[in-house]
């Protein structure tokens, strides 16, 4: 194993996932959340359930079972001189609350290496593709301006693939995985930084869990690409199932968004494929429709987003206006991705009162 890494996760959420793959290979996560949390954490730990393969149930991981440690601060607590490494798990919007702000600008004064694991990439991610104006898109944030102090070099993202969730009927330190898929990371503008993500990497890859069936290899990796464009594989897997999920009548499953009409869902998600290849994205970065289209058989519920609007949140992240945006500055536009943009903002609008 390589030297232990010290790990800033911001979201106790979705955060917990990578933060238990982290640990189990030996590694140290800090989850930043709020006070009660950060409480039931520190007290009772972390519980996250993995579906694994030839398995009926998950194999269930505690906290206090791991090689590394897990605890949990709230944002205003938080050293950044004690960490080597900083996750960005919290939805796009959050970033803009005045605490979180605060802690946003020290990770950006110590010059920390940032890995997203969100949807939204982070504006300072957008800056380091090549050709694209990031400008033309500050819109899309719900507050641009969080990220000005940020050195696009050591900001990256990684595929939010694995789907998560809370069970609402639990406590917030468990989480059950619904897809097990892998986060798959850009490497950083530095060698060296890339090569703390080339450790967590193998780390994970040789973690072995005791079970009662014999030692497990659990599902979720991190996987280091050299492509920017990797990570951007999941915009089609958005835009096909995520934000079509929303409709001004109610929200539907991801798997009805993409099975309904199978062929639509096709189109949508290779058009959006294309608007990546004209970023500069190679076809081989992305991931084909029937894989996807496979997986989305298993999402039985509608996306976070979808959840989130029918709540009456007045912001999520804006991956869908992302899109449409870069698409109209390539001279490419879609009468799908145009419905989905104003079915969002329709609801948004709405919320807001």
């Amino acid at each position: 194993m390589s030297k232990s890494i010290n790990t800033l996760i911001l979201g106790a959420s979705y955060g917990s996932l990578l933060g238990c793959k982290l640990a189990l290979a030996g590694h140290n996560a800090t989850l930043v959340c709020t006070a009660p949390t950060a409480e039931l954490i520190n007290t009772s730990g972390t519980v996250v359930r993995f579906p694994v393969r030839g398995r009926d149930e998950a194999v269930v991981v505690k906290s206090a079972d791991l090689a590394g440690s897990i605890d949990a601060t709230t944002p205003g607590e938080v050293d950044v001189s004690k960490y080597d490494l900083v996750v960005l798990g919290m939805q796009e919007p959050q970033y803009g609350n005045p605490e979180v702000r605060v802690l946003m600008n020290k990770i950006a004064d110590a010059r920390l290496p940032c890995m997203a694991i969100m949807n939204m990439p982070p504006l300072p991610y957008i800056k380091r593709l090549p050709g694209v104006d990031a400008s033309k898109v500050t819109t899309c944030y719900a507050d641009a301006s969080v990220w000005d102090n940020f050195e696009p070099g050591l900001v990256t993202l990684a595929s939010p693939d694995p789907q998560a969730y809370r069970p609402p009927e639990e406590d917030k330190n468990v989480l059950h995985v619904s897809l097990p898929t892998n986060f798959k990371v850009a490497r950083f503008e530095s060698d060296e930084h890339t090569q703390m993500l080339r450790d967590i990497e193998e780390d994970i890859i040789a973690v072995r869990f005791p079970t009662d069936d014999g030692e497990t290899e659990l599902p979720v990796k991190v996987k280091v690409h050299d492509s920017l464009y990797v990570p951007l594989a999941k915009w089609s897997m958005l835009m096909t199932g995520n934000y079509r999920c929303v409709h001004k009548d109610g929200m539907i499953a991801i798997r009805d968004a993409v099975h309904t009409d199978l062929d639509k869902s096709r189109e949508i998600y290779e058009w959006t494929a294309t608007v990546c290849q004209e970023l500069g994205a190679d076809p081989k970065d992305l991931v084909p429709f029937d894989k996807y289209a496979n997986a989305a058989k298993g999402l039985s519920q509608p996306s976070s987003a979808a959840k989130a609007l029918d709540r009456g949140v007045p912001a999520i992240e804006r991956v869908d206006k992302l899109v449409q945006l870069l698409a109209n500055h390539k001279r490419m536009t879609n009468p799908v991705v145009d419905e989905i943009v104003d079915n969002v903002q329709w609801y948004l609008d709405k919320n807001a009162g």
